[in-house]
């Protein structure tokens, strides 16, 4: 159950952005169509995450110490364009034009998802 918020967070998260970020964007037929497009790319978001950032904070350990953990924010860009990528191979309605809409994409969506985890008391275990 736990995850399924936590994915449902993220599409919330996702949303936020497309309406507060330029050149994020969804777009469907109807608002059934655009939350589903949003869950799907918030899991894809996720899978992305779990598999690729544990790689990437291994082999970059270097760049996170040099730049004190500011490397992150490049890399959850980079992510989250690697994410809208992969939607569009999905022909998913969600899209991310270029590396600064990533960015500070990234940067509200970790943000949104990390104060809504406290709310609602997700990283307790």
């Amino acid at each position: 159950m736990k995850i399924v918020i936590k994915i449902l967070i993220v599409a919330g998260a996702l949303w936020a952005a497309t309406r507060l970020i330029p050149g994020i964007s969804v777009s469907g037929d109807t608002t059934a169509r655009t939350a589903g497009a949003l869950v799907v790319v918030a899991l894809i978001f996720g899978i992305v995450n779990a598999v690729l950032k544990p790689i990437i904070k291994t082999f970059g350990c270097a760049f996170y110490v040099l730049t004190l953990g500011l490397f992150a924010l490049v890399v959850n860009a980079l992510l989250l364009l690697l994410t809208s990528w992969i939607a569009e191979q999905l022909d998913l309605p969600f899209h991310v034009d270029g590396f600064w809409a990533a960015f500070l994409g990234a940067i509200l969506v970790g943000v949104i998802t990390w104060l809504l985890d406290m709310l609602l008391g997700l990283n307790e275990d």
